[in-house]
C-alpha cells in the first residue's frame, strides 16, 4: 500500500530526470496512489517524450496498481501466464524463483493482432545485485538506419508467433516499420523474441535481414539501463520500445504486471511486395517457409468466410 510521500497534484512541481540521452526519465513528487486525470494527462505527455518512466518509492497496493493501469485503458491479463491472484485478473506476477526472466529484446506480445498498448510494472521484490531491465529506442533506431534501408523496411511485413511461450500456432503479421498513432514516427517493429521472419523475402534472405535489424536495436546509444528498487513503478510504451531483462542475479526477484492492450500497428503504407512463397513440395522448404504457407492460407479462408 503506498505510504505517505511528498505529493503535488502539480505537475509542474514534479522533478522529472532523464536516466539516459536516448530515452527513460525518473518522476519523483507524485504518488501514484492518488493520481486524478489530469496528473494522469501530464503522466501521458511525459511518457510520449521519454518513452519509458520511472516512479520510485511507490509501493502500490495491488488495488491501486490496477486503477493506475485502467487510466491508461483497457486492462488484459498475460495470454499464457498464470495468474495467482484471483480477485485481480488484470495482474500478473513473474518470480525468479518459479520462472523465468525475458532475457531476449522483445516487445510485449506482438504475436497478438493487436499487442499491448504500454504494460504498467511494480518491482515488488529485487535483488540486491543485478536483475537490471534495459529499454531500446525503435525511434532512434529506425532514424539511424541508412536511407536506403530506411525504404526497404517501410515496404515489409514479418511474421510474428508466440514460440517462446510453446504455441507457434498463434501467429499474426506487423510492418517492420510502424508509425506511432500519435506522436507520428516510425519505429523499427521487429524483435528477436517474437519476430520469425520477412514475409516478401525467402528464408535465407529473411534470417540475413533479421538478424541484422535486431542486432542493430541493441546499439548501447541506443538504450537506457535501470537498476530497481523495491517498490518503484516502471511504465514504457510498448508501441516504441523493446526490453530486456539481465539474468544475472541469484536472489529473489518478483515483479507484478499490468498491460494495457493497444490497436493493431500500422505501418508506413502498403507492402510493396508480394508474400515470398516457395514453388513446390512443402516437405523440402524449411520450417519458416512452412509456417508462412500455412499462415497465408489460415488468412485467405477467414477472408473468403466473411465476404461469403
Amino acid at each position: 500500500m503506498s505510504n505517505s510521500k511528498p505529493h503535488s497534484a502539480n505537475p509542474a512541481d514534479w522533478q522529472v530526470t532523464p536516466v539516459a540521452g536516448a530515452l527513460g526519465a525518473e518522476i519523483s513528487g507524485v504518488d501514484l496512489a492518488r493520481v486524478d486525470a489530469a496528473e494522469i494527462d501530464a503522466i501521458k505527455a511525459a511518457l510520449l517524450e521519454h518513452q519509458v518512466l520511472f516512479f520510485p518509492g511507490q509501493h502500490l497496493a495491488m488495488d491501486a496498481h490496477v486503477r493506475l493501469g485502467r487510466f491508461f485503458g483497457h486492462l488484459e491479463g498475460h495470454p499464457e501466464l498464470a495468474n495467482p491472484y484471483p480477485d485481480f485478473p488484470e495482474v500478473f506476477e513473474l518470480s525468479a524463483s518459479t520462472g523465468g526472466i525475458a532475457d531476449e529484446w522483445h516487445t510485449d506480445l506482438t504475436f497478438l493482432e493487436s499487442p499491448a498498448l504500454m504494460s504498467v510494472l511494480h518491482m515488488v521484490k529485487c535483488p540486491s545485485v543485478g536483475g537490471d531491465t534495459m529499454w531500446t529506442n525503435l525511434y532512434q533506431a529506425f532514424d539511424e538506419l541508412s536511407a536506403p534501408m530506411q525504404e526497404l523496411c517501410e515496404g515489409l511485413t514479418a511474421l510474428h508467433d508466440e514460440l517462446p511461450h510453446n504455441r507457434p500456432d498463434q501467429m499474426t503479421t506487423h510492418p517492420v516499420v510502424r508509425v506511432h498513432p500519435e506522436t507520428g514516427r516510425r519505429a523499427l517493429y521487429v524483435n528477436e523474441h517474437f519476430t520469425r521472419r520477412i514475409v516478401e523475402m525467402n528464408s535465407e534472405e529473411s534470417d540475413a535481414l533479421l538478424g541484422l535489424l535486431t542486432r542493430w536495436v541493441q546499439n548501447p546509444r541506443f538504450t537506457v539501463r535501470y537498476r530497481w528498487s523495491e517498490g518503484t513503478i516502471a511504465m514504457w510504451d510498448n508501441r516504441c520500445t523493446q526490453h530486456f531483462v539481465l539474468n544475472d542475479f541469484s536472489e529473489e526477484r518478483v515483479i507484478q504486471r499490468v498491460t494495457v492492450m493497444g490497436d493493431k500497428p500500422e505501418g508506413v503504407g502498403e507492402p510493396r511486395w508480394k508474400p515470398w512463397l516457395r514453388e513446390g513440395n512443402l516437405s523440402a522448404t524449411s520450417r519458416q517457409d512452412r509456417q508462412l504457407f500455412f499462415y497465408l492460407r489460415a488468412q485467405a479462408k477467414a477472408r473468403e468466410a466473411s465476404a461469403g
